[in-house]
């Protein structure tokens, strides 16, 4: 196969053929659960636990896609090691697990066809974007606190990890009219923090990091991965309700997500987190675990950013 290839509904497809109907529920509805994982080294990092949080969404929204977590990462392992061959050996993956809620019936009705209304699976590939990531490694990540607020608990709980995410966008506008270059920071229904689009939010007070509670947060992989670290290194963890008084207060914040791991937060609201560069506690986290994969997270970021801007091309086979 000379193409990278997409898992849909049982089958692996190129994935310039990979479609889904117009009238599929994830469509009409936003009715899809989801998880990422990325590589290193090619190697998926943490997919068990991301498919354990796939099962646990897909029980709470009462899908039952006949498909064991196993099963979905030996495909997932075979999407990569196919689709691997297409990207530079020093780029890395992004992996996606998605379902939807299947066809919906009315519109597909509408359209003359017969729906399919059991769930969607999908399973692809695509590569991580460093360019999108390199200049907020060095110099920080901006956020803005919009007036959306953050969909309450009450109306579906946060750790199941969903695409119905019209909040986000909305936010993710407002906030880049205040500051191009800035993140949407979501508050709850009380003005207490929650998280972004794409990542939770910590913050360092007095060496000590502080998350928002898991009530009003999906607790990410990555969330989890830096608890383990502090750990080791010995480094308090706590959760408690934080308010943009705090955050703005903070010695450092950095924000921590699948793709690019950690990202430091050097302004909320135009104003400077601690000395407005990023921190000791933020440094000491990403060099923990750039070793725990041995490999340099924020060179691996930069360097390869650089070689986008100076026209390295992907698709150099690694085989």
């Amino acid at each position: 196969m000379s193409e990278p290839l997409v898992y849909l509904n049982d089958q692996m497809v190129p994935a310039s053929q990979a479609r889904l109907p117009i009238y599929d529920a994830g469509i009409v509805l936003g009715a899809t659960v989801t998880e990422m994982t990325r590589t290193f080294r090619h190697e998926p990092f943490r997919m068990e636990d991301h498919l354990d949080r796939l099962v646990r969404s897909l029980r709470y929204v009462r899908l039952d896609i006949g498909m064991s977590s196993e099963r979905m990462a030996a495909i997932s392992r075979e999407l990569v090691a196919h689709n691997r061959r297409f990207i530079d050996a020093s780029d890395e993956l992004g992996l996606i697990q998605f379902v939807t809620a299947g066809e919906y019936a009315i519109y597909a009705g509408s359209a003359g066809g017969i729906a399919r209304t059991t769930p969607t699976i999908c399973i692809h590939t695509f590569p991580l974007p460093w360019e999108l990531w390199a200049e907020s490694l060095k110099s920080g990540m901006h956020l803005v606190t919009p007036s959306i607020r953050h969909v309450p608990p009450q109306c579906y709980d946060p750790k199941m990890k969903y695409r119905s995410r019209m909040h986000f966008f909305l936010a993710d506008q407002e906030a880049r009219l205040v500051d191009p270059k800035a993140a949407a920071l979501l508050l709850d229904l009380d003005a207490n923090l929650t998280e972004t689009s794409g990542a939770n939010l910590l913050i360092v007070e007095r060496g000590v990091i502080v998350s928002p509670p898991e009530r009003n947060i999906l607790p990410g992989i990555s969330r989890e991965t830096v608890r383990e670290l502090a750990a080791q290194l010995d480094i308090r963890f706590v959760q408690r309700d934080l308010q943009v008084y705090s955050a703005i207060n903070a010695n450092e914040a950095f924000l921590t997500s699948t793709p690019y791991c950690m990202l430091p937060v050097t302004k909320i609201n135009g104003v400077p987190v601690g000395d407005g560069r990023p921190g000791p506690v933020f440094r000491a986290l990403l060099t923990a675990w750039s070793t725990r994969v041995g490999l340099d997270i924020e060179a691996q970021i930069i360097e390869g950013a650089k070689r986008r801007r100076d026209g390295g091309r992907l698709g150099s086979a690694i085989d």
